[in-house]
């Protein structure tokens, strides 16, 4: 609808909605996401070499135990409610993959604890998990069907 089609009570709700409208402020969010994202990735890697250090992995191995580890640690942290908090303040920078799976894993399981432990805490944990597998286990299987195509055409 154009300008020229309004009604005059269209035009006074849009100045009324934009006196009103809350201002977000995006530059200032997306600042603290990426700090604390980073922040997040910043403790990863020094999991990593605090793995590859101590307990002699190399680069290609640690990845495994670090990414358990950044869950477990997420899923501590939202067990103690410090992961909302984070999150209220960060926003999408919380989301990492790695600590948001671990953390909307536990969350389901602490909202629906009530419905007891084996159909609440157990049948709701995994309804992410189950899709967030599926994912990585079908991007995975087309990933290396492309790798294996460019390499028997000699692409790669």
């Amino acid at each position: 609808m154009g300008n020229n089609n309004r009604t005059q009570k269209e035009k006074q709700y849009q100045s009324l909605e934009k006196k009103y409208e809350t201002k977000r402020p995006v530059l200032k969010n997306c600042l603290k996401a990426f700090l604390v994202g980073g922040l997040f990735c910043l403790v990863g890697q020094a999991i990593t070499y605090f793995y590859i250090y101590f307990f002699n992995f190399t680069e290609q191995t640690a990845g495994n135990p670090t990414v358990a580890t950044m869950v477990f640690i997420s899923m501590l942290l939202t067990g103690f409610g410090v992961y909302d908090h984070i999150g209220q303040f960060a926003g999408a920078g919380s989301a990492v993959p790695v600590t948001g799976f671990g953390n909307a894993v536990i969350s389901a399981a602490i909202e629906h604890r009530t419905e007891g432990f084996v159909l609440g805490v157990g049948g709701n944990m995994f309804k992410l998990a189950g899709s967030v597998i599926l994912f990585g286990v079908f991007s995975a299987f087309i990933v290396a069907l492309i790798k294996t195509l460019l390499i028997q055409w000699g692409v790669i």
